[in-house]
Formats: C-alpha cells, sequence, structure tokens
C-alpha cells in the first residue's frame, strides 16, 4: 500500500494526471490521435496509449466451488497458503508452466502433491527442465488424463472428486487444499478489432506482428513496430496482457518502464 501510494505520489509530481476508478471500454485511432472513451461515455484524446490492463485468472467451474475460495481453495500459490498445508496432502490443477512451478514450490511444504493435468503428457505445454524436475520430487504424483469433477467441504475444503478420462472412474480423495492454474483471461476487449491479438485475447506487439518480412496490415510508418508497440502505432502494450509475457510482476514492471522509452520515441515523430 506505502508503495503504491508513493508511486502515485511521484507521478502526481512530474504532472500526471490520475483518473481512479473509471472504466475504460474502448481505445481508437484517430491520427494523429488516439482516443480513449470511459465508461460514462467522455472521451480522452492523446498521442500514446499503454494498455496494461492484466488479466484475470480463468476460475474451476465445477459444482462445490462456490464459498471455498480463500478456505482451501486458491488460484496461485503463496507462501502463506503453503505454510498452512504444511505436512499435508495438496492437489494442484493445471499442466503449464505455472502449474510446474506451483508444484516444485508446494513439494516444498506438503506431505504430498497431486498433480492433475488434463492432457496424455505433461511436457505438451511444459518446459523440460520443470517436467524432470517434478518426476525427480519424491513426494509429487503425477496424474494424466485426470480432472476435477466435483469439490467437497462445508466451511472449508475437505475433498475432491477426479475423474480419469481414459476409464472414467471417479475417484474421492481427503484434501487440505486446491492449487489451480488453468490459464487466465486477458483484459483487451477495450481493443477488440482495432489492434491484433492472439485467439485467446492477447495482445501482439514488436516482432511478432512482422510475418515473411512484412508489417501488420495497416501499419502506415516506414520503420517496424517498436519492442512493445501493437500493431497501431502509438498503442503500446505492456504486462501479463501482452502475448508470450513471462507472468511476474519484475517483468511487467520492466515492460512497463522500457515501454516509456519508446513513447518518447514515438512522439518525437508525431
Amino acid at each position: 500500500t506505502d508503495l503504491a501510494r508513493r508511486a502515485t505520489a511521484q507521478a502526481v509530481r512530474f504532472g500526471t494526471e490520475v483518473i481512479t476508478a473509471t472504466e475504460v471500454t474502448q481505445v481508437r485511432p484517430e491520427d494523429p490521435y488516439r482516443i480513449v472513451t470511459l465508461g460514462d461515455g467522455s472521451e480522452l484524446s492523446c498521442h500514446a496509449v499503454l494498455i496494461a490492463t492484466g488479466v484475470s485468472v480463468t476460475e474451476l467451474s465445477v459444482p462445490g466451488v462456490d464459498g471455498l475460495q480463500g478456505a482451501g481453495l486458491y488460484y496461485g500459490a503463496a507462501v502463506t497458503e503453503a505454510t498452512y498445508c504444511r505436512g499435508q496432502p495438496v492437489f494442484v490443477v493445471g499442466g503449464a508452466n505455472s502449474a510446474g512451478m506451483g508444484v516444485t514450490f508446494l513439494s516444498q511444504y506438503a506431505s504430498k502433491v497431486t498433480m492433475l493435468v488434463r492432457r496424455a503428457s505433461l511436457g505438451e505445454e511444459m518446459s523440460q527442465y520443470l517436467v524432470d524436475q517434478i518426476y525427480a520430487t519424491d513426494n509429487v504424483e503425477v496424474l494424466l488424463q485426470t480432472e476435477v469433477v466435483e469439490v467437497k467441504g462445508e466451511s472449508r475444503l475437505e475433498a475432491i472428486a477426479i475423474r480419469n478420462n481414459q476409464t472414467n472412474e471417479v475417484e474421492t480423495l481427503p484434501a487440505a487444499a486446491m492449487f489451480v492454474f488453468i490459464g487466465s483471461r486477458p483484459h483487451t476487449e477495450l481493443v477488440a478489432g482495432v489492434v491484433e491479438r492472439d485467439p485467446a485475447g492477447f495482445i501482439l506487439s514488436g516482432d511478432d506482428l512482422v510475418r515473411d518480412s512484412k508489417r501488420p496490415k495497416g501499419w502506415t510508418l516506414k520503420r517496424d513496430p517498436f519492442l512493445l508497440e501493437t500493431s497501431v502505432p502509438g498503442i503500446f502494450v505492456a504486462g501479463d496482457v501482452r502475448y508470450g509475457a513471462s507472468r511476474r510482476v519484475a517483468s511487467a514492471v520492466g515492460q512497463g518502464g522500457v515501454a516509456v522509452s519508446f513513447v518518447h520515441q514515438y512522439l518525437k515523430t508525431v
């Protein structure tokens, strides 16, 4: 809280106008301006925009989850939850890198970590070094082609029902906690149809926009897009909402700082 307060104070000291509790519904180009539409219908005009709207985690949708988030059901894995689970059996749902890192972290605290993966192979979406580390950890079990079908518990998580998708066999197991890593949804509706996005909605930028040495459709400048610049000149992106981004706080902060330098370069040409 103190860090955020001081960061805001610094921004204001440098002349930044901070508009809080305001939703942006659309960003559109009207050369040489970029128009930002707010939730109340009012509009702001500028020469450059930085999209850093982040993502929301994809929530597990099975019977019994209501009321258990934060009470044994978690999205992500923090030290506080891991400490609570010390010496107890826990489950990790997901098969990508974030889930793999969660497993290796939780294995230091839990008596056993069971990883539930819908795919037939752990290496389909996960880096090989994580795969090797997981299979080399004694208190980790990987159940492939398996998914959660029900969560059980009154005031907190007590057990989960899992199904083997090959045999359709359903088994109920006791669980002190379940950590879910099944993806995230980027907040990019405000630039839908304006900048290029991947099928999941993450914003493409920089080299990802140049295909077969061709710049993105509608690109009017004689240079390639900057590293953090979208398919529309003057609209930049940073953080988790960017395609291919490493989803870490330090990475997002670094991208924000780099984006500012590109904004200054762009403004010199306007």
